[in-house]
Parts: structure tokens; sequence; C-alpha cells
């Protein structure tokens, strides 16, 4: 019943991009790319760096995000002589940028002005970059999901909430774990945990097995409770790890049966 329960998608249309985010981001370095608009056409583009070098060098520190890399600082790469050194060393001095525009390609696109706005430019690479965020999302739109439930449900509960709250869950040992919601009644405190997966892969099965480990513990304390709330069809391609789960973990309930629980609560 439960594996015929499982939903293919919670994705809404504002799950594939989040455009506040992106504007955002886009906004932190707008008067930069601007100033390099100058770069736009220019023919002797050694000349309009050094220009703009000796005007404002800390412009050319966004550099990074026109070849859609965020942290210059971490990012090592290989240089024309061979040498392994990061990213940011390019942006030292007027050469070197102009070292960096030739490797990376952007001379001739700003030369040939294949673009036209360096700002239109960062706006679909943080675009395109925010795809990555997109596993998040699902797990955010998940939770989402469940807190407005147990608000029209009259349920009290905090998200977002750490073992370390609690001395007498010693037994889960020294790390720190997170839990989704927490939810107090008289008899019992529940910690809940909350995920969804459209699609199949090893964190599905490392999932699993982490919260059958963990369930007995939590339950081993008296007056507390384990519950797991997931959904996805992407449990189809590991559907084992899942019935075991099932099996082992006292409470697991999905978007279709979570009404169960919600009801116990009451």
């Amino acid at each position: 019943m439960f594996m015929s329960q499982l939903q293919e998608t919670n994705q809404t249309l504002d799950f594939f991009c989040d455009f506040d985010k992106i504007s955002a981001n886009v906004a932190e370095v707008e008067m930069s790319l601007n100033t390099l608009n100058y770069l736009i056409g220019k023919e002797d583009l050694a000349k309009g760096v050094k220009d703009i070098w000796l005007r404002d060098a800390k412009v050319f520190e966004v550099l990074g995000i026109l070849i859609a890399v965020r942290d210059e600082g971490k990012k090592p790469v290989v240089d024309s002589r061979g040498n392994v050194v990061l990213l940011k060393s390019y942006f030292k001095s007027s050469a070197k940028v102009v070292e960096f525009l030739q490797g990376t390609g952007l001379a001739e696109i700003f030369q040939s002005r294949r673009i036209k706005n360096l700002v239109d430019y960062v706006f679909g690479i943080e675009t395109g970059l925010d795809t990555n965020a997109r596993k998040n999302r699902s797990g955010h739109i998940m939770e989402n999901t469940v807190a407005k439930l147990f608000r029209d449900a009259g349920i009290r509960f905090r998200q977002e909430v750490y073992s370390s709250e609690f001395p007498e869950l010693a037994v889960l040992g020294t790390d720190e774990k997170r839990f989704d919601f927490f939810i107090k009644t008289p008899t019992v405190k529940y910690l809940i945990e909350v995920n969804f997966y459209s699609g199949g892969g090893s964190k599905l099965n490392e999932v699993a097995r982490a919260y059958t480990e963990l369930a007995p513990k939590v339950n081993s304390v008296k007056g507390y409770e384990f519950v797991w709330i997931t959904d996805g069809i992407g449990w189809k391609s590991a559907r084992n790890k899942l019935e075991e789960a099932y099996n082992t973990i006292q409470s697991v309930y999905n978007l279709t049966n979570i009404s169960a629980f919600i009801d116990s609560l009451k």
C-alpha cells in the first residue's frame, strides 16, 4: 500500500528557478559588471583593461562569475607555464587579467560583441547555476508541505531542532543531529525527519540505512519517538531498503497517509 501511494513529484512552477536569489546575486556585482561593459567591442583589449585597472582594480574580482565560478579563492587551475595556481591570482594585475580573458576565451567573446551586456549575461549564468539547488528545493518544498498540514490541523511544532537540546538523547552519541520537526504532546516528544525523492540514486539507500539505525536509538529513550515522513517515486528504485526501514521504524508516513499521524496527535 505504501509504495503505491508514492507521488511522482512535488514540484510546483516556482521549483525550477529562485529568481529572487538570482536577482540578489546579480545585484551584488552589477556595478562592477557595468564597468566591465567598457571592454565589449574593444579592439585593444589590453589597453581597455589597463584603463579600468587604473581607476578601480577591484572591478576584476567579479570575473570568475563570467565563467560560472563563484569561489575563485579556492579554485585551482593550471597556468600557461604548467603551474597550479588559484584562479584569483589572475586578478592581481592588468596583465594577468588579459591573460585570463585570453585563456578562457572571453577576450574573443568581448571583442566580437557576442555579449551585449554583462549584467544580462550574468543573470543567465546565475539562472543556470541555480539549477544545482533544485535537489535542496525539493526537500524544502516537502518541509513546507508538511508544515502547512500541521498548521491546518492546529498542531504546534518547531522546525530545525537539534539533539543537543535534549540531554536524555545522549544515546545518539556526540555528533549533533538536526531534526526537521519537533512536536511535543503530553506523553510523547516526536522527532521528525522529512524528505522527498522524485529520482533514484545511492542517496536513498544511505538515508534509509541511517534512519533504520537512528530510529531504535531515539525510541529507546522513554517519552521519545522518531517519525519519518517521506514520499516520491524515487523510492521505487530503492524499494528493498525502504521496506527494511518501514519494518524497523515504528512510524513511517507519506503524504497520503500522514493524516493518520496527524489524527494521532490530536
